[in-house]
């Protein structure tokens, strides 16, 4: 029995949270707190398997809650949102950031043609959020700085694009990484982050300020810039065309996800071979294993998130078994080999 403590400062929200739930027999609510302060006292006392956790509450919010639970007794943590709006989404990938490991959309009412599909979401984010072990989060704010320095220029063909595949934990991975990377990148990003439908734009607008990396939606026929991120849109596959444009597709899910990180690697190891950059991050399940691997065969150059720093390793923990990753690295790790892959090496002055 998966045991669930939902905290929103709305009553009617939370038994229309707790009804939605009790339609699963393998899940029971075990608690309520109206605020984060309550929420921080029950996790302690209940210990509860997951925690839904609202964000707007009076006193301390959804987002310091979040904190102070990872710091202190860490639960799996899905934030339910009332709506994607984009101040609301921002406020969610802060709470995300501080160790929340998924977000969904609040159901609408009984009635309206999406409830099914969206309750049906929330009970499978909760009961596949039970499944993670989570350990201490110690949030204080890291000063990152872009590498600068020498580089060391691949010694194979020159990389073209560099492909990112993430999943549970992938958002505060990404800007680890990202605001590491040196300005002036001379290729762009193709990134494939699972995430709940709706959260999308909102996701690339905090992404972007937050790492200081400009980020846009990937759009099909596009041309991807150097010095860019593209981000896969919801409910479709985004990978790359022979031409070297964006490809977005509407085929069947893979691995459960659309879009999907093996689609993404394997367009850019059939278009690229050893001219592109694999990376593939934390993630529940093996989607992109297989890509990886794929871009690995084809002469790519492959890097897979070490099991220390990942909130779940099995996405890369089944890129390494299958021999998918030539390097296997921290995210401070990727960030350098990724600038030393793609940066000019400089010559020395004399």
């Amino acid at each position: 029995m998966i045991r669930v403590l939902i905290v929103d400062d709305s009553r009617v929200a939370q038994e229309f949270i707790a009804y939605i739930l009790s339609a699963d027999p393998n899940v029971a609510v075990v608690g309520f707190a109206s605020n984060g302060a309550q929420a921080v006292a029950a996790a302690k006392t209940l210990s509860p398997d997951v925690i839904t956790m609202d964000i707007h509450m009076p006193g301390l919010d959804g987002f310091a809650a979040t904190r102070a639970i990872m710091e202190n007794s860490p639960i799996p943590i899905v934030i339910v949102s009332a709506s994607p709006s984009a101040k609301g989404t921002a406020e969610v990938y802060r709470a995300l950031q501080a160790g929340a490991l998924a977000a969904v959309v609040r159901p609408p009412a009984i009635g309206q043609p999406e409830h099914a599909a969206a309750a049906r979401e929330l009970i499978q984010t909760v009961k596949m959020m039970s499944e993670i072990k989570v350990f201490k989060r110690f949030t204080r704010e890291r000063q990152t700085r872009p590498l600068s320095g020498p580089t060391v220029a691949h010694a194979g063909e020159a990389i073209k694009l560099v492909a990112i595949g993430a999943s549970i934990g992938g958002p505060a991975v990404l800007v680890d990484i990202l605001s590491r990377l040196p300005p002036g990148l001379p290729v762009p990003l193709l990134i494939v982050q699972h995430i709940a439908p709706g959260f999308v734009e909102g996701f690339i607008d905090w992404l972007s300020e937050a790492s200081g990396f400009p980020l846009q939606l990937g759009a099909h026929g596009q041309v991807p810039e150097p010095g860019c991120g593209y981000v896969a849109p919801d409910a479709y596959h985004m990978g790359l065309d022979s031409g070297g444009r964006i490809a977005l597709s509407g085929h069947a899910p893979e691995h459960g996800s659309r879009p999907s990180v093996a689609y993404l690697f394997r367009s850019v190891a059939q278009a690229l071979g050893p001219r592109a950059v694999g990376v593939l991050l934390t993630g529940m399940g093996r989607d992109g294993a297989d890509g990886l691997k794929m871009m690995r065969d084809r002469g790519a150059i492959t890097l897979a998130q070490d099991e220390q720093s990942s909130v779940v390793h099995g996405m890369p923990g089944e890129a390494i078994k299958l021999g998918g990753a030539t390097y296997v690295l921290s995210p401070a790790s990727i960030a350098v080999k990724l600038a030393q892959l793609v940066m000019p090496a400089k010559r020395p002055t004399r």
